[in-house]
């Protein structure tokens, strides 16, 4: 039997599980069934592969083996997460993903916001000098009228606010366009569609900066763009439920979504999207099917949940190995556990010790920053990796595997349509 190939998805809302141990993929099937969602079953960043040791061949073949087990017949995704440069779009493109995430983070000026206003000019002149306009004279696009994108008061850019966009994601929107043409060129006879992610930056997308972000990809005619991700108002830490004020975030996210249809449509993205249970009602409701999801290091968790209830000694010594790289390993991450909190985490020895370490904040910070080192260099005392241990308590329990993902996901699917 041929293996289920990923398609593209356009704009149906979906749902993307991410799956580090290639294991996961049963419990992500019973959990989206009859939900609506379209699923997203490969996804898998550059950043985490190589944190795992996985190529892009790897993270498409555990999914389609598993689809192909499953007899999954509905259509299904395939995401190449955060990818920075051709070179990624070609390795992934070449194991046959057809949603590319362009992550152009590294063009953004997060200083934009604290730049004086002669700042600002010579700033902008050096970006148009680089050639990031094209020659276009977009100042007259953006400064001749109110943009009326159909959520409150119409939209108008002040000359310092346009600056301040241009400074900021000007690069960022340039490097998105070549990187469309390298997806474009990588995938040449097939179908293809684009996420971009401008989550990862210091200060949260104005509504009139993500406005600048969408009109320019439309001009510059980035192809099939279905979703973009916003950085979001309040702190959409890895693991954990949603940390700010609601109300405020569900405002925003109105606003997010009406320039969303304005300038594509296309999705509104939600990144690190495990856990935000108190939000998930109020995106389910705004958003309705422009909508895509992310999730990823929740299913691992519950990979490590497994190996708690099934072999607690070797949890523990996982555990104490990730406290001892927590330090190093935290700070690729924007989490608000700290070395104290980690300190004082008892150490785990059975089942008592399950919520502090699976379902709290400080625990569950720490198992998600560490889970490259846990999978690529930890071992136990006898040497064999932690890998191979959590690989055999998979195995060993395949269906409690799969309940605990599939019980865990579902939560987030059913709260999403809950509103």
């Amino acid at each position: 039997m041929k293996p289920p190939a990923p398609v593209p998805l356009g704009l149906r809302k979906s749902f993307g599980f991410g799956d580090r141990l290639g294991f996961a993929t049963p419990g992500h099937v019973d959990a989206v069934r009859g939900t609506g969602f379209a699923a997203i079953f490969a996804q898998q960043s550059i950043r985490e592969m190589a944190r795992t040791q996985r190529t892009p061949e790897d993270v498409m073949n555990a999914a389609q083996v598993a689809l192909m087990v499953e007899g999954y017949r509905e259509p299904w995704g395939a995401d190449a997460d955060h990818l920075k440069t051709p070179e990624d779009v070609s390795r992934t493109a070449a194991a046959g993903f057809c949603f590319f995430t362009i992550d152009p983070s590294a063009h953004v000026n997060n200083a934009a916001d604290g730049l004086t206003p002669v700042q600002l000019t010579a700033e902008v002149a050096k970006i148009e000098s680089e050639g990031v306009f094209g020659g276009r004279e977009w100042r007259e696009e953006y400064l001749r009228g109110a943009f009326d994108v159909g959520a409150g008061p119409a939209l108008r850019f002040s000359q310092e606010g346009l600056l301040r966009a241009v400074v900021k994601y000007g690069r960022a929107v340039a490097h998105a366009e070549r990187m469309g043409r390298a997806i474009a060129a990588a995938c040449a006879g097939r179908g293809f569609e684009i996420e971009v992610s401008v989550d990862e930056t210091d200060s949260p997308t104005r509504p009139l900066e993500h406005l600048f972000f969408g009109h320019e990809l439309r001009v510059r005619r980035v192809p099939h763009v279905v979703s973009l991700a916003p950085r979001f108002i309040g702190d959409f830490e890895k693991g954990i439920d949603y940390r700010g004020d609601l109300a405020a975030f569900e405002s925003a996210l109105r606003q997010h979504v009406a320039i969303a249809r304005y300038c594509g449509p296309y999705k509104i993205s939600i990144h690190s999207g495990s856990d935000k249970f108190a939000v998930y009602p109020a995106i389910g409701r705004v958003c309705g099917d422009l909508l895509h999801v992310k999730t990823a290091g929740t299913s691992y968790l519950e990979a490590l949940r497994v190996v708690a209830q099934t072999a607690p000694p070797v949890f523990g010594e996982i555990g104490e190995y990730c406290r001892s790289r927590f330090a190093t390993d935290r700070q690729s991450y924007h989490i608000s556990t700290t070395e104290a909190e980690i300190a004082a985490l008892p150490a785990f020895k059975d089942k008592i010790h399950e919520a502090a370490w699976l379902d709290h904040r400080v625990g569950r910070q720490l198992l998600h920053v560490t889970f490259g080192s846990v999978l690529t260099v930890g071992v136990d005392a006898s040497g064999r990796t932690f890998k191979a241990a959590i690989l055999e308590q998979l195995t060993g329990h395949a269906g409690l595997h799969r309940d605990l993902v599939a019980r865990h996901l579902r939560r987030h699917l059913t709260l999403l349509n809950a509103g």
